[in-house]
C-alpha cells in the first residue's frame, strides 16, 4: 500500500481527534453542553451534521452497491429519502427546536416525550430509551461493518495482527477513533467533525463519478449506456420489474426520517428557530448533490467494471475498488477518508444519542436521581464506550450486509418514533397512553415483520419493507388510543401547558 494513502488517512485521523480536543476545551462542562452543544449550533453545522450522521457508509457502499447490482430502479430509495428529509425539515425541525426547550429544556427525545406527556412519563422514558439503545446497537454495527469492509478490501493482508483478520482490525480501529473524539468532546465534537466529514463526502461523490465516467477507460455517457445495455437492456429503466409493493417499499424509506433520534437531535441543537430554514436549505442542497453522486457512482461504476473486466465480488465495495484503481495514492487516501467520514459521522452520533438515553433516562431516572452535572457527563462517556463495544460484537460477522443492517434499524426507529414525533408536535388531542401505544406497536410490528420473513416475501409475492406496516400500525395505535382517553384526566393534564 502506497505511503500516500497512509499520509492522507493519518492526517484525517489527527484532524478528527484534534476537533475532539477543541470541543472538550470549549463545551463539555454540563449535560446540555455535552449532549446538545449548548443548543448553539450554527445552521451550516447543524445541516451538514444532520446529513452526515444520516447517510453513513450506506451512501458510499450500500446505495451504490444496490444500483451496481440491480440498476437504476434502485434509485427510488434515494428519491424517497430526499422527499422524507425535506418534509422532516419543514414539519419537525422548527417545532422540535421550540418545544424541546419549552418543555423543561428536554435534552433527549425520551425526556421530551416524558415532559410532553407527564402522566405516562415513566413508561415513555423507559420504553423509548430501550428502543433507542437496542436499535442503535444494530445501526452502529452497520457502520462498523462498513469500516471492516473498507480495511479488509483496501488493506488486505497488511493490517492483520496476531491472526486477527483485516476485517476485525478495521472494526476496532474505526471504533477506536470514533470513541476518542466522541468521549472527549461530546455533541460539539460530533457536530463539528460531521461538518468536516460532510464536506469530504460530497467532494468525493462529485469527484469519483466524474473520473469514472470521463477519465481513462470511462468512455462518457454514450459508451456507458451502450455497455450497460449489453449487461441488461433494462438496466437504466426506472420502472422495469417495479411492482407497486416494490415501489412502496423503496420510497417509504423516507418515512424513517421522522423517527431517527440521531438526526432530529440536530434540530434540537440548532442556534434558534429562525436558523432552521437556513439549515434546511443547506442540508437539502448537500443531500441532493450527494445522492445524485451515489447513484451515478453505482451506475457508471458498473459500466466501467464491465468495460475494463473488473471482478467485483461484493457490489458494496465498488467505491473502494475504484478509489484504489483510478487515483493517485494521496487522492485514494482522501477517498478512503471520505468513506470513513460517512461511517464515523453516523457512528459517533448514534453512540452519543444512545449514551444520552442511558444517562438521562436510566441512570438519572433509576440509579441516581440527584446526579451532578459532572457525574452525568462522566457516566455519559462510560455509556459511549459500552454501546460501542456492544456494536463491535454485533458487527463481528464479515458477511453482514451494510444495507440490510441499516434497513432494519432505520425501520425500527421510523415506525416506533416517526408517528409519535409528528403527532406529539402537531396534534393537541394526543394523549400519553396513545404515545406509549404507538411506541410499542411500531417497534413490535417491525420486529415481528422481520421475524416472519414478510420483508422478503409477503403473501407469495415480493416482500414489503417493514417500515410501512410499522408506521401505519403505530399511527393508528396513537390515534385510536388517544381518542379513547379524551375524556380522562390524563388528556386534560397534558394539554394545559
Amino acid at each position: 500500500m502506497a505511503i500516500g494513502v497512509w499520509v492522507s488517512l493519518t492526517l484525517y485521523f489527527v484532524l478528527m481527534i484534534a476537533i475532539g480536543f477543541y470541543a472538550w476545551r470549549k463545551s463539555t462542562a454540563s449535560s446540555e453542553e455535552y449532549m446538545l452543544g449548548g443548543r448553539n449550533l450554527p445552521p451550516s453545522v447543524a445541516a451538514l451534521s444532520a446529513g452526515a450522521s444520516d447517510m453513513s457508509g450506506w451512501l458510499l457502499l450500500g446505495l451504490p452497491g444496490a444500483l451496481f447490482a440491480s440498476g437504476l430502479v434502485q434509485a427510488w430509495i434515494g428519491i424517497g429519502l430526499l422527499v422524507g428529509a425535506l418534509v422532516n425539515w419543514i414539519v419537525v425541525a422548527p417545532r422540535l427546536r421550540e418545544q424541546t426547550e419549552r418543555y423543561d429544556n428536554s435534552l433527549t427525545i425520551p425526556e421530551f416525550l416524558a415532559n410532553r406527556f407527564p402522566s405516562r412519563a415513566f413508561a415513555l422514558r423507559t420504553v423509548s430509551a430501550i428502543i433507542v439503545v437496542v436499535f442503535f446497537a444494530v445501526y452502529t454495527a452497520s457502520g462498523l461493518v462498513a469500516g471492516g469492509k473498507l480495511f479488509s478490501s483496501a488493506f488486505s493482508g497488511l493490517i492483520s495482527v496476531g491472526g486477527v483478520s483485516d476485517y476485525s482490525v478495521g472494526i476496532w480501529l474505526t471504533l477506536g477513533i470514533v470513541l476518542t473524539y466522541t468521549v472527549i468532546g461530546g455533541f460539539l465534537a460530533v457536530s463539528l467533525t460531521d461538518f468536516v466529514q460532510g464536506c469530504i463526502m460530497m467532494i468525493a461523490l462529485v469527484l469519483m463519478p466524474a473520473v469514472v465516467l470521463f477519465g481513462s477507460g470511462g468512455g462518457g455517457f454514450t459508451q456507458a449506456s451502450e455497455t450497460l445495455a449489453t449487461v441488461d437492456p433494462n438496466y437504466l429503466s426506472w420502472t422495469h420489474g417495479l411492482t407497486l409493493v416494490g415501489f412502496l417499499s423503496a420510497v417509504t424509506w423516507g418515512l424513517g426520517y421522522f423517527g431517527q433520534p440521531h438526526i432530529i437531535v440536530r434540530f434540537m441543537a440548532v442556534r434558534s428557530v429562525k436558523d432552521v430554514s437556513v439549515a434546511r436549505n443547506i442540508g437539502m442542497t448537500w443531500m441532493t448533490i450527494s445522492l445524485i453522486g451515489a447513484v451515478c457512482l453505482g451506475v457508471f461504476g458498473r459500466a466501467y467494471a464491465v468495460r475494463n473486466g473488473l471482478d467485483v465480488k461484493d457490489a458494496e465495495t465498488i467505491f473502494i475498488i475504484l478509489a484504489d484503481l483510478l487515483f493517485n495514492p494521496l487522492i485514494t487516501g482522501f477517498l478512503y477518508a471520505a468513506l470513513l467520514a460517512a461511517i464515523m459521522s453516523t457512528i459517533s452520533s448514534q453512540l452519543l444519542v444512545s449514551s444520552s438515553s442511558l444517562t438521562e433516562d436510566f441512570y438519572r431516572l433509576f440509579l441516581h436521581t440527584k446526579a451532578s452535572e459532572r457525574e452525568s457527563v462522566f457516566i455519559g462517556r462510560i455509556c459511549v464506550l459500552l454501546v460501542g463495544i456492544a456494536a463491535a460484537i454485533i458487527a463481528g460477522n464479515p458477511d453482514s450486509k451494510v444495507l440490510g443492517l441499516v434497513s432494519h434499524a432505520w425501520a425500527g426507529f421510523g415506525a416506533a418514533f416517526g408517528p409519535l414525533i409528528i403527532l406529539s408536535l402537531t396534534w393537541k388531542r394526543m394523549s400519553g397512553s396513545g404515545a406509549v401505544a404507538g411506541l410499542v406497536v411500531g417497534a413490535i410490528t417491525v420486529i415481528a415483520w422481520i421475524q416472519l420473513g414478510w420483508n422478503s416475501s409477503f403473501l407469495g409475492g415480493p416482500g414489503v419493507y417493514e417500515i410501512l406496516p410499522g408506521f401505519i400500525a403505530s399511527w393508528l395505535a396513537i390515534y385510536l388510543v388517544s381518542l379513547g382517553t379524551q375524556s380522562t384526566g390524563e388528556f386534560r393534564e397534558i394539554n394545559t401547558r
